[in-house]
């Protein structure tokens, strides 16, 4: 069972399909995971097909209906979707994360890893938009990330495993949101490793000494 979930400003906003495909798939991954919040979002589905039948009828214009096919057929999909070029360790899907997931990693598109640190490796994929960076992480048993603060808002939604923080341990499922002057150092617990989605507006910035060394090569991919 999630711990930690989406307000419900973020729910209404995924409802309405008004979110960046980026934060539409953290939240459809979390909504496999969580009952409640699925539950959430049921509600607020029902409630805009509602509002939709008792609204009033508005006019548009004679073309309106071509323009909107015409917007759908040319819109990124998730059959799009595809793993970066790079000379990396290959991962295929795994049945036991949810279906958004394994699109993501389906066997025809597996990831490619790199190593980011002695403790934390990173995939980035692509889903069609350019505002966020969207990548797996993986967290070596035991092992802690740099503190870092962030440039932007970032969502982390658990996968496997575990990690914790200076605010909290989070576990499978759970939503995770980080604005800037966040700063944490994050560490996956002692027993597997931590697998993580990510989406990231912009980079993380290190913190002391070490950021000031590497910060200015730490680079920012959106797809």
């Amino acid at each position: 069972m999630a711990n930690f979930h989406p307000s419900d400003n973020t729910l209404i906003e995924y409802s309405a399909g008004n979110l960046p495909a980026a934060l539409a798939i953290c939240v459809a991954t979390h909504l496999e995971y969580c009952p409640q919040c699925s539950h959430r979002a049921s509600q607020l589905n029902s409630l805009g097909g509602t509002l939709l039948e008792t609204s009033a009828k508005a006019q548009v214009a004679s073309t309106s209906f071509t323009q909107l096919m015409a917007r759908i057929q040319a819109a990124p999909t998730m059959g799009d979707i595809k793993a970066p070029v790079a000379t990396a360790t290959k991962t295929s899907a795994k049945p036991n994360l949810p279906k958004v997931i394994n699109k993501l990693i389906h066997p025809a598109r597996p990831l490619k890893w790199k190593r980011v640190s002695p403790a934390l490796k990173e995939a980035i994929v692509t889903v069609g938009q350019d505002q966020y960076e969207v990548c797996f992480h993986r967290i070596k048993r035991g092992g802690k990330v740099a503190e870092h603060d962030h440039g932007g808002t970032e969502i982390t939604v658990v996968l496997e495993g575990s990690f914790s923080d200076e605010l909290g341990t989070y576990t499978v499922g759970d939503y995770i949101e980080k604005q800037p002057g966040d700063i944490h150092r994050p560490m996956a617990t002692q027993n597997e490793d931590c697998l993580c989605l990510s989406v990231s507006e912009a980079p993380v910035k290190i913190t002391g000494l070490l950021g000031k060394l590497i910060n200015p090569f730490i680079s920012f991919a959106p797809r």
